[in-house]
């Protein structure tokens, strides 16, 4: 299987989940909430079951959990959420995919465009720059959960795209978002440990980035990624491992 590309590193608060434990909550809340609109089972809602996931995995509170279900199927009144994707352009001409779920659209709106405008960055109009991403299975296997061999014959089998091991301490599992949850259903049968399992958006090509062109970009990233509207931020800034350790300092 080859290789996919590099791609951003732009889950910069991953190892930060104490001090965002909050807006997490508050992030997953509002996707099961739209998730259950489609059915509050997740044995029949395949979206509801992913974030269920995601939710167990960052300790999500079971009240909370079924607060935003009750939401999201009714049960329970809550504000009218509706998902939007804001596409524009940062620093050194980097694409930026901006996912959020608002109950006010003119709000949202204007509250990303002024963010793009305040640090160096333009919004674009829907597809301006979503044809450089691919909507895709993303799941990091540690190494020392499964051998190399073994772990391509439970994901070809269970219909992944790709894997990648060039990494020192994980491997990556590509899938297509269909086969998603069937990839990741063989590897939890096969007490397969996975650092992170979601459905994201990889970017075709990669911009490198020096370390003041990569400061510039991840000021813009930070403030789009703290909005209280914003699920996910997704770029085709590709900053060396290196690079950033400077600037986490």
């Amino acid at each position: 299987m080859s290789g996919h590309s590099k791609w951003a590193k732009v889950k910069r608060y991953k190892g930060a989940l104490d001090q965002k434990r909050g807006q997490v909550f508050s992030r997953l809340s509002k996707e099961i909430q739209l998730a259950a609109k489609s059915g509050g089972d997740p044995d029949t809602n395949l979206k509801l079951r992913t974030i269920l996931l995601k939710a167990k995995e960052v300790s999500m509170p079971a009240d909370t959990i079924k607060r935003a279900i009750d939401k999201g199927t009714g049960a329970e009144a809550g504000a009218a959420l509706e998902e939007v994707t804001y596409e524009g352009y940062g620093p050194a001409g980097v694409a930026i995919l901006v996912e959020a779920v608002t109950d006010n659209r003119n709000r949202t709106a204007a509250d990303i465009r002024s963010i793009f405008s305040k640090y160096n960055g333009n919004m674009g109009e829907s597809g301006s720059v979503s044809f450089l991403f691919d909507k895709k299975g993303l799941i990091i296997v540690r190494k020392e959960s499964i051998g190399e061999d073994d772990l391509m014959g439970a994901v070809l089998d269970a219909g992944a795209e790709d894997m990648k091991a060039d990494k020192a301490d994980v491997y990556e599992v590509i899938t297509t978002p269909e086969s998603f949850d069937k990839v990741k259903k063989a590897l939890d049968d096969k007490k397969v440990a996975t650092e992170s399992a979601e459905v994201t958006m990889i970017p075709k090509t990669t911009v490198p980035l020096d370390e003041n062109k990569a400061s510039s970009f991840l000021k813009l990233y930070d403030v789009l990624d703290a909005n209280d509207d914003v699920q996910n931020v997704y770029s085709n800034s590709e900053i060396s491992d290196e690079i950033m350790a400077k600037l986490d300092k």
